[in-house]
């Protein structure tokens, strides 16, 4: 397949999953600036999901070139790792589907994330260039800051950026296989020993739904939240009654800020992409781990021939 000229110096045949490194964040608009102009002069269609306070220095920086630039919060759509693919494939959809390459610049990666979700962010670089492997014009830079995330976080970062600038010679390369197959086989870390357990089959949902209810008024969830908190699990649960074996284990505990809730059954999953791409009209059964996606901060899914194990985590006021 040969590669299509799509703007300044970029010669293209597949999807570009590029990361760079900058060191802090004065610096960051000078790592990226440039690659969104080159962007803007090409006529591509430009989408930057960052901080606000990046979006700013990123603005100041373009100049009048930031009135052709579309920027998101990332803090904000971002905030589950597990809604950001289906974030990039509505606007690319949007623009290749009429003939206009797409560029991006996302940063998922920030200080303070928890550890779960720093997890899923790594998985997530990772599933990119699976969503994305047969969209031939869309580019995606990750920056990710040298000065204050840790480096084994930069680490993970090159080993799924196919195409990085430059790579250091003491960072790891990009391996498809294996970090697309830890997206799902990754072990987590057992439920907190404090954890309140509760097998269930077809009649015991109600409890499910009782079990985590209570859980979430101790944390001083809000109704809005406790209530989306009881569907996802519920969703989970009818999953594992109609196609994880009939039965399944709850396991509910506090952690890190958050409520976590886990449901384990004996099904497996083997696309690792489920619950990240946008559902389709029918049948109406596929849309449970999209709305829990959606419905929860974090989402941790993986799956083998043990079983099936999902966690959600919920920030919490307690």
């Amino acid at each position: 397949m040969s590669g299509t000229e799509v703007g300044p110096g970029i010669d293209r045949s597949g999807f570009r999953h590029e990361v760079c490194v900058y060191d802090g964040d004065a610096a960051f608009a000078g790592s990226v600036a440039p690659y969104v102009r080159d962007g803007v002069l090409a006529g591509e269609a430009v989408l930057v999901v960052v901080a606000p306070p990046k979006v700013d220095r990123l603005r100041a920086a373009l100049g009048p070139d930031a009135a052709r630039v579309r920027f998101l919060d990332m803090h904000t759509v971002g905030r589950n790792p597990g809604t950001i693919i289906p974030m990039w494939r509505d606007f690319v959809d949007e623009h290749v589907l009429t003939g206009r390459a797409v560029r991006g610049v996302g940063e998922p990666v920030w200080p303070g994330r928890n550890r779960a979700a720093l997890a899923e962010c790594h998985h997530h670089e990772a599933l990119l260039n699976l969503a994305f492997r047969d969209d031939l014009d869309f580019g995606l830079l990750c920056p990710y800051d040298a000065r204050s995330l840790a480096p084994e976080v930069l680490d993970r970062a090159f080993a799924r950026h196919p195409y990085p600038q430059p790579r250091p010679e003491n960072l790891s390369c990009y391996e498809e296989v294996a970090v697309l197959d830890a997206a799902l086989a990754e072990p987590l870390p057992a439920p907190a020993g404090d954890a309140g357990s509760l097998g269930f089959g077809i009649d015991d949902l109600r409890e499910v739904r009782a079990l985590v209810r209570a859980e979430a008024v101790v944390r001083g969830l809000g109704a809005d939240r406790c209530d989306d908190l009881v569907l996802a699990v519920t969703e989970l649960a009818a999953n594992s009654i109609n196609h994880g074996g009939g039965r399944g284990m709850l396991h509910v505990w506090h952690e890190d800020g958050h409520l976590v809730c886990e449901v384990t059954d004996a099904g497996r999953i083997r696309d690792p992409l489920v619950g990240r791409r946008r559902p389709a009209a029918s049948p109406p059964n596929a849309r449970g781990l999209w709305l829990v996606h959606h419905l929860c901060d974090v989402v941790q899914l993986r799956s083998s021939a043990a079983g099936t194990l999902v966690r959600l985590h919920v920030a919490t006021c307690a």
